[in-house]
């Protein structure tokens, strides 16, 4: 098994086999439940073993900065937060050319943009993984900056990585089942965003916004508010905020 961070460094061990498997864990920790991927395959990397030929990695946003890992597996197992449209913390399985369809259909984040990207990328230069698998979460909070996991997607956490298991056994995976999570493993992005050290450290509500920049919102000196402004004749209209309207 072979661990890269944000920060990674390709030049790992030789593989001793040549079916490559990447489980990739991305989004941003920062907004709540838009983390479930990295925290997902963190997870993953405290309660199993896997031999060299996997490779668990944090893509956090890094986006197409990620076609270099992409492009080098066999097998691409993706945990993300996505808006399926379901109900909040449901968990569910895409698997094959499906995947990049959800990455892209109501983004959570520019991040999924991004990635929709590298696998566009990846089928154009005739790289696409033969094998892929996204294990999605609907999302129950995201506008909580700072905040960690809904407790009820934090519970889909054992769930998403079971199925992710099986899906690689049934491909020909191989992985063993720690008896209980193992603290002093390696860290896959550094000590210093492990899940409890990250919550503990935590300020509250009351010493930080949660929404914002509250030297703004409390501020006498600036006006929060939406003004709609006239598009000049011919100018494109984008709508970039589509919450609670589809």
């Amino acid at each position: 098994m072979r661990l890269w961070g944000k920060q990674a460094n390709v030049g790992g061990p030789t593989l001793t086999t040549d079916r490559r498997t990447l489980i990739l864990g991305i989004g941003n920790i920062l907004w709540a439940d838009e983390g479930f991927g990295v925290r997902a395959v963190e997870s993953l990397h405290r309660n199993w073993d896997f031999d060299e030929s996997v490779t668990l990695m944090d893509g956090g946003t890094q986006g197409i900065y990620l076609l270099q890992h992409v492009e080098q597996a066999d097998l691409l197992v993706i945990f993300d937060a996505i808006d399926y449209g379901l109900a909040p913390a449901t968990l569910k399985l895409v698997e094959g050319d499906a995947v990049p369809n959800y990455m892209g259909a109501k983004k959570v984040s520019l991040h999924q943009t991004g990635f929709q990207e590298v696998l566009a990328m990846a089928e154009m230069l005739g790289r696409l993984p033969e094998h892929m698998l996204l294990v999605g979460v609907q999302p129950v909070q995201i506008e909580d900056f700072g905040g960690s996991l809904h407790p009820d997607v934090r519970q889909q956490i054992g769930p998403a990585a079971s199925a992710a298991v099986q899906w690689l056994a049934e491909h020909g995976v191989e992985s063993t089942r720690l008896p209980a999570p193992n603290p002093n493993r390696e860290s896959i992005a550094g000590s210093e965003i492990d899940m409890l050290r990250y919550e503990s450290l935590r300020p509250t509500a009351d010493e930080a916004c949660r929404v914002g920049d509250d030297r703004v919102l409390n501020s006498d000196r600036f006006e929060v508010a939406y003004r709609s402004q006239p598009l000049d004749p011919g100018a494109v209209s984008v709508d970039v905020d589509h919450r609670g309207k589809y």
